[in-house]
């Protein structure tokens, strides 16, 4: 197993880093709270010029052929900008599921328009119990009582739900199955619905990485300019352990995330082991970067004025997001609990 990025890997994280953190600042996040849709038509044409909503379309679709484990870094740079469009979903979730549906027609009409960004397609789990972004989406892919449905939005009744982090836009969606096509029931939905979940899962941890990291840089910089006693904050030991500790237990939640994203590229059969412990690796790092950011930031930490608060806000968000730390604990013990489990160096994590 060898999930080591290349050069040319690294150079488009990075090129993808700096496009975003110059387009997604925290005060255009700001300024997309307060319009009705709270996403960017103009920011989401350029992610597509990118190339990036393509990403994992297959090539005979108009898309680039990658893989998951092509794509985890730049879902990592995602989360370091807290980006509200659904870029994540859309490239990990929803063009994988449409592309192994086994409806060609659906297949054919759909993955062109999300590799040209001329449509956003939302998948909305029963492991979460409210849809992201279904306002913007113009195709909804729906699991409901183990099947799966295409539902033009158009035809479904969606509720709004605030959630603690203004950035997300959450959704209680109903629809009529008889104005739906269904995609898939059965075994074949089952399957289809346990990929989504780890991959959603594996996107999710991939943006908890990319939160962690900016809480860290947010925090330097402030206790860097903040002085006490004629010198800055950061200066003190306490200030520095808090940071310390949040560094290394960053480092060592990004392999298990590397690795449910190799592990899902090739389809191995510990992918869901693997994930679980990607996701319960990362979102704990992102919640200990909530805390000692705040710690060191004083009560300012909590404030709206604060841009602590908006990575820090999407971190508690992502807690629950394809599976609570309950859910996924559950699904690693399951795995090295059983009677056959393969444990030891090289075979458990």
């Amino acid at each position: 197993m060898d999930f080591t990025f290349s050069e040319d890997q690294l150079l488009f994280q990075e090129s993808v880093r700096s496009f975003l953190v110059n387009e997604n600042t925290p005060e255009a996040i700001r300024q997309l709270w307060e319009t009705e849709s709270g996403r960017s038509d103009a920011l989401w044409a350029q992610l597509a010029e990118m190339g990036l909503t393509g990403m994992t379309v297959p090539e005979e679709h108009g898309g680039l052929g990658m893989s998951e484990l092509d794509f985890v870094l730049l879902a990592q740079e995602a989360g370091y900008v807290a980006l509200s469009e659904p870029l994540v979903n859309s490239v990990l979730v929803a063009a994988p599921l449409l592309a192994e549906c086994g409806n060609a027609e659906l297949a054919a009409e759909w993955l062109p328009k999300m590799a040209s960004g001329d449509a956003r397609v939302v998948v909305g789990l029963g492991i979460n119990k409210l849809v992201e972004d279904a306002h913007c989406a113009d195709l909804l892919l729906l699991e409901q009582d183990g099947a799966i449905y295409a539902v033009d939005p158009a035809k479904a009744t969606l509720r709004a739900n605030q959630s603690v982090d203004p950035g997300r836009k959450l959704f209680g969606v109903e629809f009529n199955s008889a104005d739906a096509t269904v995609i898939a029931d059965g075994d074949t939905a089952q399957s289809l619905i346990a990929n989504a979940l780890n991959r959603g899962a594996l996107g999710v941890a991939a943006q908890a990485l990319g939160l962690a990291q900016r809480m860290i840089d947010l925090s330097v910089q402030y206790t860097s300019e903040r002085k006490q006693f004629g010198v800055a904050i950061g200066s003190f030991q306490a200030v520095k352990h808090h940071m310390a500790n949040i560094a290394y237990k960053l480092e060592y939640a990004k392999t298990p995330v590397y690795r449910a994203a190799y592990d899902i590229a090739n389809k191995l059969p510990r992918a869901t082991l693997s994930v679980s412990h990607a996701k319960l690796a990362a979102c704990e790092v992102a919640d200990l970067a909530a805390k000692n950011s705040i710690q060191v930031h004083g009560a300012m930490g909590y404030t709206w004025e604060v841009d602590l608060h908006i990575f820090m806000k999407r971190a508690w968000a992502f807690n629950s997001s394809f599976g609570t730390a309950g859910f996924h604990k559950q699904r690693v013990a399951a795995a090295i609990l059983a009677d056959d489990a393969p444990l030891g160096a090289g075979a458990t994590f």
